[in-house]
């Protein structure tokens, strides 16, 4: 009996490799990415240039570069002040704010009830809603309530478009997460304290981080609000900023922009504090998902 042999299956042809052709939208989207951060950058590269700059007229270069700007802008009255005023209003907020948002915005995830559009609606108008709109009234009521122009006030005003921006962001988290994984916690005996500090906590970190970060951001910014409320002695470093820009006697460009280099410092210190522990970005890009 001879064996059969097998002819040889023909070898598979090498791929070959197709590029892409780009589109007109990738194109034009690429295009006004660039430009929008070359803006960005050269603006951002204008300030610090000018900060470190002597004099800066018409040229392309400056006529030299200094370091004595930052030791005057710092040494300038009131400005020591204001840095130390921008830390104590930014921890008090986010601390407030997702103290009282994560457990609203676990209600609002877990609870059915009458009205509940309406309050998720009314949570939603602060955030949208530009601050000048309601500055002016919460000013008037801060000053009438005796405690306007003290830190009390530059904290309470602020809260008001960072708490609603915690629970907006705490209620998808929340939903992400099965009922069945807090049946099992109180299968086990787990009372609602180490329910909230011991399960769920850890389960909406990421959103916890991600709501501190945006909240952050948000007060470090926070102008009009700021400005309708601070006294003297209670101005972020926001408002002094702006202060010293808009008096037409007041200190030279070059002082102004090493002002606002340690604003960007502030600003980038605490995003990066932040962004050691999670990055809020893929955290609300992530696709949704329950946890089981």
């Amino acid at each position: 009996m001879t064996a059969a042999t097998l002819a040889p299956a023909p070898a598979a042809p090498p791929p070959t490799s197709t590029r892409r052709r780009p589109t007109v939208t990738a194109v034009l989207t690429w295009l006004v990415a660039g430009l929008f951060a070359a803006t960005l950058l050269s603006v951002l590269a204008s300030v610090i240039v000018t900060a470190l700059s002597t004099s800066w007229g018409g040229g392309w270069l400056p006529a030299g570069f200094t370091f004595s700007w930052f030791s005057q802008a710092w040494n300038t009255p009131g400005l020591a002040d204001s840095i130390k005023v921008t830390f104590e209003v930014a921890i008090a907020d986010v601390a407030v704010a997702l103290l009282i948002g994560v457990p609203a915005g676990y209600v609002l995830a877990r609870k059915k009830f009458p009205g509940r559009n309406a309050i998720l609606l009314f949570v939603l108008l602060p955030v949208i809603l530009p601050s000048l709109t309601y500055a002016v009234q919460l000013a008037a009521l801060m000053y009438r309530l005796g405690i306007g122009g003290t830190l009390l006030s530059v904290i309470l005003v602020n809260l008001v478009p960072i708490l609603p921006l915690v629970i907006l962001i705490t209620v998808p988290f929340v939903e992400q997460i099965s009922p069945d994984v807090e049946h099992a916690a109180k299968v086990f005996g787990a009372d609602n304290l180490r329910l909230f500090s011991r399960v769920l906590v850890p389960l909406l970190a990421p959103g916890i981080v991600a709501a501190g970060v945006l909240s952050l951001v948000r007060v470090l910014g926070s102008f009009e609000l700021t400005f309708f409320v601070s006294g003297a002695k209670t101005q972020t470093l926001v408002v002094t900023i702006f202060g010293a820009l808009s008096d037409p006697g007041g200190p030279p460009p070059a002082l102004t922009a090493a002002m606002t280099v340690f604003y960007m410092a502030i600003a980038l210190l605490g995003l990066l504090i932040s962004l050691r522990f999670a990055n809020p970005a893929q955290t609300l890009a992530r696709p949704a998902r329950r946890v089981l």
